[in-house]
């Protein structure tokens, strides 16, 4: 993965996994996360980029107003953590942060939780209905949440990899962006990650992939 001139060049070897999640469906999609990884690790990946709300499942619709619904996402996280010992993993979950319901990705990283960006641009058209159910994070802001006695930060973050920056759209936050010159991310990463949750429909493909071309070509990253 190229770097800006005169910098060292880094190399990540990443990958995404597409998984058949269930919603509330705790221990099943938490074993395919969990297979998912391990499948990861065997071919070498470094950085595993897993689907949008793949903790919960996507699907979860009103039981999202339960509040145990997104503790539970933070247990099924917490059981996750072993298994991401040496690697990078994205997984992605509903958050409770100042009594709000967002959209997260959490990224874990050798065994800890790095932090949570939480989704911008909600999908509230056609067969989507998250304005329901979450809150738009407003762009540019970090928080701290507090999660078993310690703070993670929660936003609009980008991490540092070993020298490299990775950071994040969920799924309709490039959707919305897309033919926006002064696109946000622009510039911030050098990995831009989009875990997505995404109905199939005719002729989609060719719309997703000219999203994440341009994605890569406004933010100057590579964009899985």
């Amino acid at each position: 993965m190229a770097m800006a001139p005169g910098e060292t060049v880094h190399y990540l070897k990443v990958a995404g996994a597409a998984l058949n999640q269930t919603p509330l469906d705790w221990e099943g999609n938490r074993a395919r996360i969990v297979e998912a990884i391990r499948q990861a690790r065997a071919a070498g990946v470094q950085v595993l980029c897993l689907p949008e709300l793949c903790v919960s499942g996507y699907g979860c619709e009103d039981a999202f107003h339960g509040e145990w619904v997104a503790e539970e996402s933070l247990r099924s996280v917490a059981q996750l953590l072993p298994e991401t010992r040496g690697l990078a993993v994205a997984v992605g979950l509903p958050l409770i942060h100042q009594q709000n319901l967002y959209n997260c990705a959490a990224l874990l990283v050798d065994g800890r939780v790095a932090g949570f960006f939480a989704k911008q641009v909600l999908a509230g058209y056609g067969v989507y209905y998250e304005p329901r159910w979450f809150k738009a994070w407003p762009a540019g802001v970090v928080s701290e949440h507090l999660w078993e006695g310690q703070a993670y930060p929660i936003g609009d973050l980008v991490f540092d990899l070993g020298g490299v920056r990775v950071g994040f759209e969920i799924c309709e936050d490039a959707w919305a962006r897309r033919g926006i010159a002064a696109n946000p991310v622009a510039g911030r990463a050098d990995l831009l990650l989009n875990p997505s949750a995404s109905h199939f429909a005719f002729g989609k493909y060719g719309t997703v992939r000219g999203i994440v071309q341009e994605g890569s070509r406004q933010g100057h990253a590579v964009y899985l």
